[in-house]
């Protein structure tokens, strides 16, 4: 039993550390825009937050591990101004109580240019100072930005049980 919940356990990391990618850009393209109405259905207040935000982030599918340590990957797409720019890389990695694996998708809104162009920089990493709000009925109404940006997600497989600290970071590619 011990050695079966080991080999799933390493499964899931490896699976973690080599998250499925779109094909190509046009399926990713798909699954960004089926998220961003996920997030508005879920949400409907926020879709003030993607007309009036300098730009944003969309991650459709996050996968996230763990056993003590930690990971997490998700490909996305970065938009600005109503166009996709380009492609957006997030790595995260943690430590502490954790043992479980889940898929989520994550939305993070830059509230300035200064905030948008960090991230295209890859200046911009996401430590314990910056939470996340679970996506439900009327959570981005009084939604405040830390440190220039606001972060929703939206569960979607698995289970995870954790008290971790960790942080993200973002490597963004833009498209010709």
């Amino acid at each position: 039993m011990k050695m079966n919940l080991f080999s799933f356990m390493s499964a899931l990391l490896l699976g973690t550390a080599f998250t499925v990618i779109a094909d190509d850009r046009k399926d990713l393209d798909k699954e960004v825009a089926a998220a961003i109405e996920l997030f508005k259905t879920t949400d409907p207040d926020m879709k003030k937050l993607f007309e009036t935000a300098s730009g944003y982030a969309v991650y459709p599918r996050v996968a996230k591990g763990g056993f003590g340590i930690g990971a997490a990957r998700g490909t996305g797409q970065l938009i600005e101004k109503g166009k996709t720019t380009g492609e957006a890389k997030l790595t995260q990695i943690s430590i502490g109580l954790q043992l479980g694996g889940q898929v989520y998708g994550e939305v993070i809104f830059f509230e300035n240019d200064t905030t948008l162009s960090n991230f295209k920089e890859g200046k911009l990493e996401f430590s314990a100072q910056v939470s996340a709000i679970a996506a439900s009925a009327g959570a981005s109404s009084n939604a405040k930005f830390e440190h220039g940006v606001a972060v929703f997600t939206l569960a979607g497989r698995g289970l995870m049980y954790e008290a971790s600290v960790g942080g993200q970071k973002f490597k963004f590619e833009k498209y010709d």
